[in-house]
């Protein structure tokens, strides 16, 4: 999968790393703003005695 990412993103490799690292970036961002906080009260928290 990452080898197909890597093989269609367009310029020299040193401008695909960079791709990559903006990308891995914009995914963890939208991660942590959106989709943890909307599934926090989904998930099974335990509760104190």
């Amino acid at each position: 999968m990452y080898r197909w990412i890597f093989r269609r993103l367009p310029g020299p490799t040193w401008v695909r790393i960079v791709s990559l690292a903006i990308i891995g970036a914009a995914v963890t961002w939208v991660l942590f703003d959106q989709v943890f906080p909307w599934a926090e009260p989904f998930v099974n928290q335990p509760t104190s005695p």
